[in-house]
């Protein structure tokens, strides 16, 4: 490998889009955690609406919210940290190898959270 491959600027800028990327995701999983945490609100009016019984809250979805927002922080965190980690990587002349943990870890939690909010969803 080209010992000056590493010092490409083209290495670093696409670093920086790849925290950009992320930083966006995380921000998108606070603004589904927000929607998701103010569901029960929503179902508690849309039965006041129609006459209906009241539905009695039972904090699934503020929980599940408040988790997604707090996901979207960790994310974010990460994010940082990795971009970081990997930018002195590249100054000290070493390749990145393997699989981004973040993304996997996000991919998991993100289908847990799915998964969830759709039990939620059919219990209605």
């Amino acid at each position: 490998m080209n010992p000056n491959a590493e010092r490409d600027p083209r290495v670093y800028l696409a670093l920086e889009r790849t925290l950009l990327a992320w930083i966006r995701t995380s921000l998108a999983m606070m603004g589904f955690g927000f929607v998701v945490a103010r569901f029960g609100l929503f179902l508690r009016e849309l039965s006041v609406a129609r006459l209906g019984p009241p539905v009695q809250p039972n904090g699934i979805s503020t929980s599940l919210g408040i988790g997604l927002v707090m996901l979207g922080v960790l994310v974010s965190v990460a994010s940082v940290i990795r971009y970081v980690h990997l930018t002195h990587k590249f100054d000290r002349g070493e390749g990145m190898r393997g699989s981004s943990w973040l993304a996997v870890a996000l991919a998991v939690g993100l289908a847990v959270v799915g998964v969830l909010v759709s039990l939620r969803l059919m219990a209605l």
